[in-house]
């Protein structure tokens, strides 16, 4: 992993704090309208109930309505390792660090970029470092494909078209990306999610991060900001984890350190927490109150308490800024462990519902 700390490599590379610079045609999404229009929520409340929140520009889910990623957790009891994991990250003395938005040149922001699949694109083979952990069919990589810069080298593709080889809502992640043409692209490893299923990968299964988790229904986006509603967890990273995993993480990459929290872990912000109108207008209140519904999930290794956010030239340093002033003090860890349904899906048991009440109290 890379952290900005120590800035060393390992076999799972992770954003985690790196300067990212992003060529100006690789932002968001290949399709400009969608690009440049905020997030839709006409008819979302009735989507929202079976479908989840919807990938900007898309009529794609960001998984299903009771995935895990989307399901609050704001009645779940503090995990009895919570202080530990914190003390480990340094929550004491640390202040959440956004990991994206403007860079100094308005065309190359920070962030994770991604794509909507062009309808021309032609799907290739790519062959992986890890490939028995890695999905092996075709994947929709172009020459035109927005791929992080830095170490991590991302490449995230959501195509809302049936292909001959996957459905419509089609989520492709790959790490440490290379396009070549004629069928010779590479990269570390790389996933597959059908969007509006909860079914998560194998068993100590990487992705394209190194919990085996999906990156893009992580990242904070800039249109669900705008519209005032971001309805999912947050991706975070720890320069320090263990080497286990919690449910919903298919994968570790971590250190012989018990102290350390595993892949998985969930962290939420109090509720008690606020800051005022004037240091944090309307998109920083719209996060913490992401971050006190849905909280963070530890997805990779990098930077402690570093949380991922979409490239888009359209985050101004204010709205990037007013989230430094968070101490990490103000998390807790919970145990969302009542809220599984099955080990092998991201399926929760929702808020509300009598068998919530039975399994979390």
């Amino acid at each position: 992993m890379i952290s900005q700390m120590t800035n060393v490599s390992t076999r799972r590379v992770s954003c985690g704090g790196v300067v990212l610079l992003v060529l100006s045609s690789l932002i968001v999404c290949s399709n400009a309208a969608a690009l440049n229009a905020p997030r839709s929520t006409k008819g979302h409340a009735a989507s929202r109930a079976t479908r989840g929140p919807l990938i900007p520009g898309t009529n794609c889910p960001d998984f299903p309505a009771d995935n895990v990623w989307n399901t609050p957790v704001t009645g779940l009891p503090v995990n009895s390792q919570s202080a530990t994991w914190l003390a480990s990250m340094d929550a004491s003395s640390t202040l959440l660090h956004p990991d994206y938005g403007p860079s100094g040149n308005p065309k190359e922001p920070y962030g994770i970029p991604w794509e909507i699949v062009p309808a021309a694109t032609t799907f290739t083979r790519v062959s992986f470092l890890y490939a028995s952990e890695s999905y092996r069919g075709l994947y929709p990589l172009s020459a035109a494909t927005p791929i992080e810069n830095g170490s991590d080298r991302h490449a995230l593709m959501v195509d809302p078209r049936r292909s001959s080889t996957s459905p419509a809502c089609s989520l492709f992640e790959t790490w440490d990306t290379y396009f070549e043409p004629h069928g010779r692209s590479h990269a570390g490893s790389g996933a597959m999610w059908n969007l509006n299923s909860n079914a998560l990968r194998p068993s100590g299964f990487t992705s394209a991060d190194a919990a085996g988790l999906a990156i893009l229904p992580g990242l904070v986006n800039y249109n669900e900001v705008a519209a005032g509603a971001m309805d999912h967890a947050i991706r975070f990273t720890a320069q320090c984890t263990q080497p286990t995993f919690l449910w919903p993480a298919r994968h570790e990459a971590g250190q012989a350190n018990s102290a350390c929290p595993p892949m998985g872990a969930r962290f939420r912000l109090n509720a008690s927490f606020t800051l005022p109108a004037s240091s944090c207008a309307r998109f920083c209140q719209t996060v913490l109150t992401t971050m006190k519904t849905y909280g963070l999930i530890l997805a990779d290794n990098g930077s402690n308490w570093y949380f991922q956010g979409t490239a888009d030239r359209r985050w101004t340093y204010d709205e990037v800024d007013q989230l430094k002033a968070v101490p990490a003090s103000q998390f807790v860890a919970v145990d969302e462990s009542c809220l599984m349904v099955s080990p092998t899906s991201g399926q929760a048991l929702q808020p509300g519902t009598a068998a919530y009440v039975t399994s979390c109290g």
